[in-house]
């Protein structure tokens, strides 16, 4: 099993739980205690967990998963979900792009010469500040903790005075109910985007279906396309209901 994906249960079974030992996370990885030790250590350092005597709390104050987690974490399913996204993007010449792993994989194949991109996102900014023919807008805001994204509401309210053609977004999970976040500040600034855009794509890679977020962003059916690798039987009812999503 790679580390990434010690990562992940360690995460579920600390939000189902709120705590655990290790001896209790040795049985549910089936690895020796040095590892899940190794594995706490790092997780804290990210600020992930908290780390106590023998074990672990989960941090409910670290509601963003760090950048450096997420941009290793499901690469497949991500890089499918940009593939997708490529065949079908409208043309545009200012898009929102948020900070998110998915985004960014998409971001990588596309032609920004001579367009605006507005983002949240300093991955992003680093990539495209090495391009010559891109204008970049950052949003200002504050450093959110572990996500190498901004937000609050200086960002807000630099999105407010803008308008865009085109929203490329993702979020921490989805359902038919709608797309949902871990935090009111990444819920607000989406929103806004949403409002301030004339066509809004949603990606999601296919874990998204299986996570659980607390803050609903909008109805699924508001976006003018939801994007996605997971299989027709994932999509069918979220197509039953009305949202127009592809999956290839």
């Amino acid at each position: 099993m790679y580390s990434t994906e010690r990562v992940d249960l360690i995460l579920n079974y600390l939000k189902l739980n709120k705590r655990a030992s290790i001896p209790e996370l040795t049985k549910v990885l089936f690895v020796s205690e040095a590892t899940v030790r190794r594995d706490l250590n790092e997780m804290q350092a990210l600020g992930l967990i908290t780390r106590t005597h023998g074990g672990a709390l989960y941090a409910e104050e670290s509601q963003e998963i760090s950048i450096f987690v997420r941009k290793t974490k499901s690469a497949k399913e991500k890089e499918l979900t940009a593939s997708v996204a490529l065949k079908v993007l409208p043309d545009f010449q200012t898009v929102f792009i948020d900070d998110s792993s998915t985004c960014f994989a998409l971001a990588e194949r596309m032609n920004f010469s001579h367009k605006t991109v507005v983002t949240n996102g300093l991955r992003l900014v680093s990539y495209l500040a090495e391009k010559n023919d891109v204008r970049v807008i950052l949003l200002g805001g504050e450093l959110l903790q572990n996500g190498n994204a901004v937000s609050g509401a200086l960002a807000f309210r630099n999105l407010r005075d803008l308008r865009m053609d085109l929203m490329l977004s993702s979020c921490a999970a989805i359902s038919t109910q709608g797309t949902f976040e871990h935090s009111t500040e990444v819920m607000e600034l989406k929103n806004i985007a949403f409002e301030q855009c004339s066509q809004r794509l949603m990606l999601v890679d296919s874990n998204k279906f299986n996570s659980k977020a607390t803050y609903r962003t909008r109805p699924v059916k508001d976006y003018d396309l939801v994007i996605t690798n997971a299989d027709d039987d994932v999509t069918e009812p979220f197509k039953q209901s009305g949202v127009k999503i592809i999956n290839e």
